[in-house]
């Protein structure tokens, strides 16, 4: 029997497996103990158990969260043995490094890891990529033979394979929306068009709808001026003559009083002072 801290904890942890399973597992306590809960793990797109569902049981001690559980798989993998006790670091076999911080999420993500890995402890069988291939494409089917599978998950009791609540995609798409979809680049200077790089006469005749035909041109085309030429310092657009004049008067009309009221006080004071 769950003592009252190990059922509150597990109560506390499929509510938390509800809202953010982890990838490519999923879990669900025993309707009658909770104690005992029924795991499903699908294997990776990039590993030999893809394609593979593998059904396994976890056994919390009553002094959970304080001791670690045990855990089997009961669908042959060619990785473990079925329906035997699995050695790693988060199991039953090492209560010494066990953390009580770990939770069902953390021990079926670290099962997931070493069942990916070529370690071999208790519990384990060597096989090659093949032999897991041949056994992940039949253990839909194996499951579906066991009752124990179709009493822990009868919404995965379909012809095919169903997938998991997290089969992956958040985190491929997380990693994809920390890439921008637009990216802001620097304003480029619009380019001037034919007809800012044309002579005054010549834009006022393009606009009268007069097509310029020099020599050596054909008939209908607009012969544009070359750009290099028409951008030379030679074709500069001239400053109008009386500009710098116009300025020169308007500068002196300013400083011709100044200059008159400052010798006026020059005056006074030497008027004062004798």
């Amino acid at each position: 029997m769950a003592s009252k801290a190990a059922h509150k904890r597990l109560t506390k942890e499929y509510i938390s497996m509800q809202r953010e399973p982890p990838p490519f597992v999923w879990a669900v306590p025993d309707e009658k103990n909770i104690l005992v809960w029924n795991y499903l793990i699908r294997g990776p797109p990039d590993s030999p158990f893809a394609g593979g569902e593998y059904h396994g049981v976890l056994l919390f001690p009553a002094e959970y969260p304080f001791k670690p559980p045990g855990i089997k798989m009961f669908t042959p993998s060619g990785r473990f043995q079925p329906d035997k006790k699995i050695c790693f670091s988060m199991s039953d076999f090492h209560p010494g490094t066990w953390n009580p911080a770990w939770s069902v999420a953390t021990i079926l993500t670290g099962l997931l890891s070493f069942m990916l890995s070529d370690e071999m402890t208790t519990g384990s069988v060597t096989s090659s990529d093949v032999h897991k291939r041949a056994f992940a494409a039949k253990s839909h089917s194996f499951n579906l033979a066991h009752s124990r599978f179709k009493d822990a998950f009868p919404d995965y009791c379909t012809p095919t394979l169903k997938n998991l609540p997290n089969m992956g995609e958040r985190e491929r798409g997380n990693s994809d929306a920390s890439i921008p979809s637009t990216v802001s680049t620097p304003a480029t200077p619009a380019l001037p068009t034919t007809s800012a790089i044309l002579p005054p006469q010549m834009v006022h005749r393009r606009i009268q709808g007069t097509a310029l035909q020099p020599s050596g041109t054909t008939a209908g085309v607009l012969a544009v001026p070359d750009a290099s030429s028409a951008l030379t310092s030679s074709n500069k657009v001239p400053v109008p003559q009386g500009w710098a004049a116009s300025w020169r008067q308007v500068i002196w009309e300013k400083w011709r009083w100044g200059i008159l009221i400052a010798l006026a006080v020059i005056v006074s004071k030497m008027s004062s002072t004798s």
